[in-house]
């Protein structure tokens, strides 16, 4: 039963949409992974070559889910990471709730039951996952949205959510907030120089 309902955060607006396979190696770095890092901790690791919703570096969501040692995000490394393969766009940084567990999969998309063959370990509330952007976007109209990172979400969640609905839900709001008004000093120290 757990067979193409399984990944079902490559949710769709015209359904739920599997895909046969997560990438070897991805698989193999998150089945070997055993680092946590929150992802509102000051000593995170970044992805230099991924922007974030505030459009720093992307920094690490979760990379051992539930201490199952299976690192969160379409390619399992940790990051909500995008590519051409991720047409559910894994993008949102969240810790689910229960609430929203039972929401996800009312609507056909069940995030509680493990499925080893994708490296997926099922979640339960309070764990941290990169949600599929337009998953979280019908959560929040449906008033059920779970909190998010934003220092975490991939930029591509903007094309879901404004960063201004997505700053009411943000975990990280404070940090965010800082981390952008010290890029806005940089910006006007720079416009003074020029």
């Amino acid at each position: 039963k757990t067979g193409n309902v399984l990944f079902c955060t490559l949710m769709i607006t015209r359904g739920c949409e599997s895909f046969t396979s997560i990438p070897k190696v991805a698989r193999s770095r998150a089945l070997h992974s055993s680092l946590w890092m929150a992802p509102d901790d000051s000593s995170v690791e970044e992805d230099e070559s991924a922007t974030n919703v505030l459009g720093t570096s992307l920094r690490s969501c979760c990379t051992d889910v539930g201490g199952t040692g299976i690192g969160t995000g379409f390619y399992r490394n940790g990051y909500c990471t995008t590519g051409e393969q991720d047409l559910g766009r894994h993008t949102v940084c969240c810790q689910v709730t229960d609430e929203f567990l039972a929401f996800s999969a009312s609507v056909g998309n069940d995030l509680s039951t493990p499925v080893p063959a994708y490296a997926f370990p099922g979640l339960k509330g309070g764990d941290i996952w990169c949600l599929c952007a337009q998953r979280w976007a019908q959560a929040y109209d449906a008033g059920k949205a779970p909190k998010i990172f934003l220092q975490a979400s991939h930029e591509k969640t903007l094309d879901y959510a404004p960063l201004e609905v997505l700053r009411k839900f943000a975990i990280d709001g404070d940090e965010a907030d800082r981390r952008l008004d010290d890029l806005n000093e940089q910006r006007e120290r720079l416009n003074k120089l020029l």
